[in-house]
């Protein structure tokens, strides 16, 4: 959105509209969301400059005195960016405690840590509910797969960044579609003048995580100040980090069945804790069984020790460790489970942003926006095994015989010396984890974004009317990339069989001496101890996969606003709002990918879509009583509206509105409240998101011994699992068919599903082009009080009510099994979207999840309840001889979160780790000449694992509070300011065990200075 220099870029939110005949065609909208006033993190953040001039700020398209709002809003400014040393817009969004941070953080159920994209996700509701925009605009979608549409905000250039405005609850009658909790707008600087050059470093306490951001700006005037033009910039990185890498997350801790409990109700978990967790089964050298099924009597053993072979592929004894069970066993050689992924996704950034305005006339204006930004995230994701847990598969053990030419013959003879048959051709079964079977373990995401932007805007007048327009349109592409190393299955069967031939070692050979495979590339893989594959086997078996995705967006916004006529409280505004967006996608996958050659085999096929959206909106602002009509107990009086019309071509037509009121019954008290219906469109990706199959876990299945008396309904979910395995006299039967014969109940309770935790069932993942759009109804009111008496002071209390429907759901097999098991009547169709083995295959029970589905449905019901509370309070004691101060206290109380995969069956989150009751942070600031000092504290509540963890299901169903402390400090010396901190000063490690509870990174130093010309 553009507006002229006097009256500075501001985020446009909430539309008011349909108040009058003229606007009442934007009416026949039924009710919905609302935002609140004043939750303000840092209120140094709307300019001063501009403080009480009407202009456009988020949450509306009208001109407006940025105290006079019914929407709670947020600001912070580059202030406190820079002073806190925050070197990414994200790192911003995490000072509000409505914000649920997004950290690129593994969460320790054995999924990676993600691509390095950050996200805002207000309220907990999800990053594709909340709003992104750039000086008012929508930006193009960053994210691919079965994503939402997000905004990564490491896009976001710092340099020119002047504030962020956040709209906290709903917004899509002004703003359309994903404005459901609410809005991020990060408004840039119009006016930049000068040179600026900044650098920051960082480091833990620990020596480990540097972080490093550059940064140049340079701006001028042109034509005698009518003109300007500025950029900006910028580098940074932070690294990847593992879960060895932090002392909580090294513990390696999981559960497993506890073999001392008796029963639901004796006050013993039927869990227990196992902490230095291995899989016992595999490790990166190659564990040993005489027959392919996870049993430690079927290790190959030399005087009852199980054997391993070393590093440089000699035969040694192996520990499988303590509390032996599959697949997790406590301590040993196995394969540590804390190496299975890494913690925290790298991430390194480029941006560079250009910003341009001229006046053309007093009353016309051109601008021009053009932004770059090349983000690559790296990741430690799951490697590449071939281990007995998936004998059978592409994935199995490696079968060999003692013939294989890289045998030592030590190692022959220890065999043989195990086994006799072994020396007479008997196969082996080797099981490991390959760190050297591809050139690198990590995955690679990438993204190039461009984005352009031109418009005009201006103000005439007509009679005593004042109005304001303006006209721009946006391109905007994003190219993103997928890359990792995997394994060629037919290269890969070609180079494991190795043979000797005329003193060399080959690829297998017949007995003729003919090479069994006709690929003369072939060269063999040595798969006995770690880092034996040679360069030549890697380049052969290693296959490039992945994919390309390509977003773009093209956008046209036409605005007109201004007084309509004159009420006795002032003069009626209005705003409308015609916007034309056309939305591209296409996804490439690799020529691996489409043929197939890794994994399960799947083909994965090329897919591209796109739509297009029409949309009217409109506002209306009313000024029914004001401070000079004398009227008791009414101050002030002003009504809203706002309303808006989408026709998209895909999801269909769409109305949605906002109607909000603000009453001043005394001078220093403001009471407010909006009433709003918000909706979310099926992104490109939800809808076409190219299909694939491949083997993956299946997460955690609810009829699994772990689970089968937890869930929000306890007894519905032992009720349906038993009459499964009542009908299905093969589930729950072990693999070896020890239990047979055992009761339904019995096999029930001693199922374990090994697809919980490997790559063991055929996950169909792709979109779903049958999408419609999900609605959600907000409700927000509140009180915001400043107080005469205190200068300075500014109090506000909002609450929040959201209700959601036929929300956009991404369904994974594990919320089709919950779906399924969870609810008394079940929907036949989310029961079919998996299937089960129906007797032991000898390597898998009866009853484990053979197949499933990721995808998404219309199907999400989510309710939301809370407050924001703030405190904003700036004073100078002893006339300012102290300094100045500035006291902010932000707080949010969570009181209900509630999500249906179905509708029927609710999960709650709320008073859990995922969204606590009560999280606050407190700041305060002290200025006083070139120095500026900073404290922070940031509060998490004592809170539950789960909303229904107790002592029978959780040994630690209570998560302790959280509190950490940053100290900060600035000064300026004329050109040159230096600043420097200390994050989490006291090292507060998150709360045990939960590794997403708290700062898992720990204390942290920084350093940076900034130089003017």
């Amino acid at each position: 959105m553009f507006i002229r220099r006097t009256c500075r870029t501001g985020a446009t939110a909430r539309t008011t509209l349909l108040a009058t005949s003229a606007l009442a065609a934007l009416t026949a909208l039924p009710a919905g969301a609302n935002a609140q006033d004043g939750a303000v993190a840092d209120p140094a953040a709307a300019p001063a400059a501009v403080e009480n001039a009407p202009i456009v700020v988020t949450g509306s398209r009208i001109r407006r005195d940025p105290a006079d709002e019914t929407a709670p809003r947020a600001v912070l400014n580059e202030e406190v960016i820079e002073s806190r040393g925050y070197t990414t817009a994200a790192q911003a969004l995490n000072e509000l405690t409505t914000n649920t941070p997004q950290l690129s953080q593994a969460d320790g159920g054995g999924e990676s840590s993600g691509s390095g994209q950050q996200f805002p996700d207000l309220f907990g509701l999800g990053p594709g509910r909340t709003l992104t925009l750039v000086n008012g605009r929508r930006m193009v979608t960053t994210s691919s797969g079965l994503g939402d549409a997000q905004v990564d905000a490491n896009i976001i250039p710092l340099g020119l960044l002047e504030r962020v405005e956040v709209v906290q609850g709903g917004g899509a009658a002004v703003y359309g579609s994903d404005a459901i909790a609410g809005v991020v707008n990060y408004v840039l600087k119009d006016d930049f003048e000068g040179i600026e050059l900044d650098a920051q470093s960082g480091i833990s306490s620990r020596g480990d995580y540097h972080t490093y951001s550059l940064r140049g700006t340079a701006g001028t005037n042109f034509a005698d100040g009518r003109g300007n033009v500025a950029v900006d910039i910028g580098y940074a990185r932070s690294p990847l980090l593992r879960f060895a890498d932090r002392p909580l997350s090294a513990l390696g801790r999981l559960t497993v069945s506890n073999p001392d409990d008796t029963g639901p109700d004796d006050g013993i978990p039927s869990v227990t804790e196992l902490l230095d967790a291995h899989f016992w089964e595999f490790n990166a050298n190659g564990v040993l069984f005489n027959t392919p099924a996870p049993f430690t009597r079927f290790l190959t053993q030399l005087d009852g020790t199980p054997l391993q072979f070393a590093p440089d592929g000699g035969l040694v004894s192996f520990d499988p460790g303590e509390q032996v069970g599959i697949p997790f066993a406590s301590g040993g050689d196995g394969f540590a489970y804390r190496d299975l992924v890494g913690l925290r996704s790298g991430v390194e950034r480029l941006t560079g942003n250009l910003i341009a305005s001229y006046e053309l006339s007093n009353a016309v204006t051109a601008r021009a926006e053009l932004l770059y930004a090349r983000t690559e995230g790296e990741e430690i994701p799951q490697g590449h095994s071939r281990t007995i847990l998936n004998f059978g598969t592409y994935a199995g053990p490696v079968i060999f015989t003692t013939d294989n030419p890289f045998l030592s013959d030590e190692a022959r003879d220890t065999l043989a010396a195990a086994n006799p048959g072994f020396a007479f051709g008997a196969p082996i079964f080797l099981s490991k984890y390959f760190h050297d079977l591809t050139p690198s373990n990590r995955q690679d995401h990438q993204t190039e974004t461009y984005r352009g932007v031109v418009g005009l805007e201006g103000d005439f007048a007509a009679g005593w009317r004042d109005f304001y327009w303006t006209v721009s349109g946006s391109y905007a592409r994003v190219e993103g990339s997928q890359r990792r190393w995997e394994v060629d299955n037919a290269k890969y069967a070609n180079a494991i069989d190795a043979a000797l031939s005329g003193g060399s070692i080959v690829c297998a050979i017949n007995a003729d001496g003919t090479p069994d495979n006709d690929d003369p590339a072939c060269a063999p893989i040595n798969p006995f101890g770690d880092g034996n594959v040679s360069r030549a086997a890697q380049e052969y078996v290693s296959v490039r996969a992945g994919q390309d995705y390509t977003n773009e967006q093209i956008d046209f916004l036409a605005t007109l606003g201004g007084d309509l006529f004159r009420l006795p409280g002032g003069n009626v505004q209005f705003s409308l709002a015609y916007e034309h967006r056309d939305e591209q996608v296409s996804f490439m996958p690799m020529e691996a990918n489409r043929l197939g050659l890794f994994g399960g085999g799947t083909m994965e096929l090329a897919q591209s879509g796109g739509y297009n959206t029409d949309e009217f909106s409109g506002e209306l602002l009313v000024p029914v009583v004001s401070s000079d009509m004398d009227v008791p107990l009414v101050e002030t009086l002003e009504l809203g509206a706002a309303g808006r019309y989408v026709d998209n071509s895909i999801a269909g037509k769409e109305e949605v509105w906002d109607l909000s009121a603000r009453w001043q019954p005394v001078h220093g008290v403001t009471l407010r409240a909006s009433r709003s219906r918000n909706f979310r469109a099926p992104t490109l990706t939800q809808l076409f998101a190219p299909s694939s199959t491949s083997l993956g876990s299946v997460g955690r299945d609810p009829c699994d011994a772990d689970r089968i008396s937890s869930g929000p309904n306890p007894d519905v979910r032992y009720a349906n699992c038993l009459a499964l395995f009542e009908a299905n006299p093969g589930y729950g039967v072990e693999a070896d068919g020890s239990n047979a014969g055992d009761s339904a109940a019995d096999r029930l309770a001693g199922f374990q599903n090994p697809a919980e935790n490997f790559q063991r069932a055929t996950i169909t993942t792709g979109g779903n082009p049958d999408l419609r759009n999900e609605v959600s109804d907000t409700f927000t009111y509140g009180v915001v009080l400043q107080p005469a008496f205190i200068p300075g002071l500014t109090i506000s209390a909002d609450r929040v009510e959201i209700d959601l429907e036929d929300g956009l759901s991404p369904f994974t097999t594990e919320d089709f099994a919950a779906a399924c098991y969870d609810n008394v009547d079940p929907d036949p169709e989310v029961c079919s979207a998996f299937s089960r083995i129906a007797n032991p295959d000898g390597l898998n029970p009866g009853g484990a999840i053979l197949s499933g589905t990721t995808t998404t449905f219309n199907a999400g019901v989510v309710r939301y309840r809370g407050e924001i509370y703030a405190i904003d309070y700036r004073f100078e004691p002893a006339g300012g001889d102290l300094g100045r101060f500035h006291v902010g206290i932000n707080a949010t109380h969570n009181s209900l979160l509630t999500t249906s995969v179905t509708g029927e069956t609710f999960v709650r989150t709320d008073d859990t780790y995922l969204k606590p009751t009560w999280e606050g942070r407190f700041n305060l600031d002290w200025n006083k000449g070139p120095v500026r000092l900073s404290y922070q504290a940031y509060y998490l509540d004592e809170t539950r694992a789960a909303f229904d963890a107790t002592i029978e299901n959780n040994p630690n169903p209570i998560l302790s509070s959280n509190l950490t402390h940053s100290l900060s400090a600035q000064f300026d010396a004329g050109a040159m300011s230096f600043r420097l901190g200390v994050d989490n000063l006291t090292d507060e490690q998150p709360s045990y065990p939960q590794i997403a509870y708290g700062d898992i990174l720990g204390r942290r130093f920084w350093a940076g200075i900034k130089v003017q010309m």
